[in-house]
């Protein structure tokens, strides 16, 4: 560690001591101005056998005991190299040289499984409904879903889940060690929108780190840090891979995606199905994706799909808009004709033209031809196949088709009277 380094170092630490609790706010708020004093600080952290170690982990404590919440987070962006330092040194199988990192990490839980009055906290958490969009899916893309008894009695209710109470816990074994390592990773992944480039680089390289010490994948991977394979849970692969995939969509995308094939790596050698879903689910989202590359000081966010303004229902589909539609137009007309022919006189005439010559066509598609005194004649067959043309029996009662159906009949003999006149009188004649 250079001088310089340790001089910003100790500045730091006695600069604190002497601050009054009125200024403690605009203390806060001036360690953002302080450049050189982040990496300073991790250059203990990585040292194991620094000297400035305890000291640092002391007050780094002291900050987030004092629960202004800018120092608290100034202490949660080291916890990813934190995190590390401990794992590392406990495959070495050296405690003694972590001591003041374990009680730092395990101050931090005491501190956060506890409200302010002293009572264990017990966290909730809602699990998205799939009818309802959330960070994580959109109803749209998933498709239509059955419309079960099940599914519809479940619509609408928020399925909610608890954690905790917490125990206290005193010193780290290997039985609780994970617990409270996958609880202090949840308290940093609910602070991601205020971790630094160099937290979310630091958090990609433990993933990575944790995830290939061990295995074939370390030698790929040229990483000649300790080699001795790391237990891991499911539930700490999960928290690792929430905080990977904020750091892919906010600049680390090189880095995060070789952390999050690295934890899917694992998941898939130990059979982790929890860490196997949220991972591919993530990676799937991600696939085809453009991902903010050069944005590191930007807004943070992470990606989702929107819902479009525009209709996804294609306008030829049948719902039953369109079908209380098709009904209302089929009543207006229906209406309109039956106005028609009321003022016909309640029936429908067909028209028939008497001034035509022979062979020809009438308006209405019938045909005429030729008597013998030169005049047209409407054929019979067309007549009679006009007068069986079906009436709508919507627009009138049974009364009036048979009304319909003798007028036509009159019709008929009429014409045909009138046929066989005219050829008795040319008889006659000739």
């Amino acid at each position: 560690m250079l001088a310089m380094d340790q001089g910003v170092v100790e500045e730091w630490l006695s600069e604190f001591k002497t601050l009054p609790d009125s200024a403690v706010s605009n203390y806060a708020a001036s360690l953002k101005d302080k450049g050189s004093l982040v990496p300073a600080l991790y250059k203990v952290i990585r040292e194991n056998y620094s000297d400035l170690l305890e000291p640092v982990c002391h007050q780094l404590f002291e900050f987030y005991r004092s629960g202004e919440p800018q120092l608290q987070r100034f202490t949660l962006q080291f916890l990813p190299e934190l995190l590390w330092s401990l794992l590392s040194v406990s495959a070495a199988r050296d405690p003694h040289t972590s001591g003041c990192i374990e009680a730092l990490l395990l101050g931090i839980y005491n501190l956060e499984i506890v409200d302010k009055d002293g009572q264990s906290k017990v966290l909730s958490f809602t699990v998205p409904s799939l009818s309802k969009p959330s960070v994580y899916h959109e109803p749209s893309a998933i498709g239509s879903i059955a419309l079960t008894e099940g599914a519809l009695a479940n619509h609408g209710l928020s399925r909610v889940v608890y954690s905790g109470p917490h125990l206290q816990r005193e010193t780290f074994t290997a039985q609780n060690r994970f617990e409270v390592l996958t609880f202090l990773l949840l308290c940093y992944n609910a602070a991601l929108s205020y971790m630094t480039s160099t937290s979310l680089q630091s958090l990609c390289q433990l993933s990575s780190r944790v995830c290939i010490c061990g295995y074939p994948r370390q030698q790929m991977r040229r990483y000649k840090g300790i080699s001795t394979r790391l237990t891991v849970t499911s539930e700490f692969l999960v928290q690792l891979i929430t905080g990977i995939h904020y750091a892919l969509c906010n600049g680390e995308v090189e880095l995060g995606s070789k952390a999050l094939d690295d934890v899917l790596y694992r998941a898939q050698l130990e059979l982790l199905p929890e860490a196997l879903l949220v991972g591919n689910a993530i990676k799937s989202s991600l696939h085809g994706a453009a991902l903010k590359s050069n944005n590191k000081e930007g807004a943070r966010s992470i990606q989702v799909e929107i819902t479009p303004t525009s209709s996804r229902i294609s306008r030829n589909a049948v719902t039953s808009l369109s079908i209380r539609g098709h009904r209302w137009k089929r009543h207006e007309s229906q209406e309109v004709s039956v106005d028609n022919e009321a003022a016909m006189g309640g029936v429908a005439i067909p028209e028939i033209s008497v001034t035509g010559v022979g062979g020809e066509r009438m308006p209405n598609g019938d045909s005429l031809r030729p008597r013998p005194d030169g005049r047209a004649q409407p054929d019979c067959d067309a007549l009679g196949a006009a007068s069986e043309v079906s009436l709508d029996p919507r627009g009138h009662d049974s009364g009036t088709r048979g009304q319909e159906v003798r007028r036509q009949k009159s019709v008929r003999r009429m014409v045909e009277n009138e046929g066989s006149g005219s050829a008795s009188t040319g008889r006659s004649q000739y």
